[in-house]
């Protein structure tokens, strides 16, 4: 998205689906195009977390996704629940894992470790700064190319959790998701209406009932 291009939210109207339900969380399957949280305009409050409060008056944020990505995202169904996930968040014993389509052909294994900051001028994008940005580092693993087209279908571990991690990161080593409109050169070249990011795994230790909770979820491209 150019950015001197103005934004039109037109979320997808599918009913919210319910992966994952037990007396503390919910996890949804989000769709993409679907705000995670409200935005600030009036016409930007149509999001995963109001559709679910509906019903869930009690509902909780715990973690977000970006609009343009699909898949996992988890929610508290009530304040004990809500501050035991974002510890859990915070000591990093979740484990998330996230299927993309990338630019060009990559080696097969590897990690980026750059910090990030938000391009104030330009929000919501994030930049690569080496004095002034957060730590972040993520892991790539390489699932298949696909000569066709020129592009990756890769395995993306973040290690931390900043804001567009996963995007920046692939930009900066030269290969950005397909179909991203902040950080791809040409997303409308790209053959899905969408960009090509799934979160696909969540892994972890409910933390009040001590059950290990394992979420695999198909990938829509």
């Amino acid at each position: 998205m150019a950015l001197n291009q103005p934004f039109i939210y037109a979320p997808p109207q599918q009913p919210l689906s319910i992966i994952y339900e037990d007396d503390d969380l919910i996890i949804i399957d989000k769709p993409a195009g679907l705000l995670s949280v409200p935005g600030r305009l009036p016409e930007h409050q149509d999001s995963a977390y109001l559709r679910l409060l509906e019903k869930y008056p009690h509902a909780k944020i715990t973690h977000r996704l970006d609009m343009a990505t699909s898949g996992i995202l988890m929610f508290a169904k009530h304040r004990d629940a809500e501050v035991a996930i974002s510890k859990m968040f915070q000591a990093r014993t979740v484990t998330k894992r996230y299927v993309a389509l990338i630019q060009g052909q990559l080696n097969e294994q590897g990690s980026i470790d750059v910090p990030l900051i938000t391009d104030w001028e330009n929000r919501p994008r994030q930049i690569v700064h080496f004095e002034l940005g957060k730590s972040a580092k993520t892991l790539f693993q390489v699932l298949q190319y696909h000569e066709e087209h020129d592009m990756t279908r890769v395995l993306l571990t973040p290690i931390t959790g900043r804001s567009h991690q996963l995007r920046v990161h692939m930009q900066y080593i030269g290969h950005p998701i397909m179909g991203d409109k902040l950080y791809h050169p040409e997303p409308g070249g790209f053959y899905l209406r969408r960009m090509a990011l799934h979160a696909s795994y969540l892994a972890f230790q409910q933390p009040l009932s001590k059950d290990l909770i394992e979420i695999n979820m198909a990938i829509p491209f």
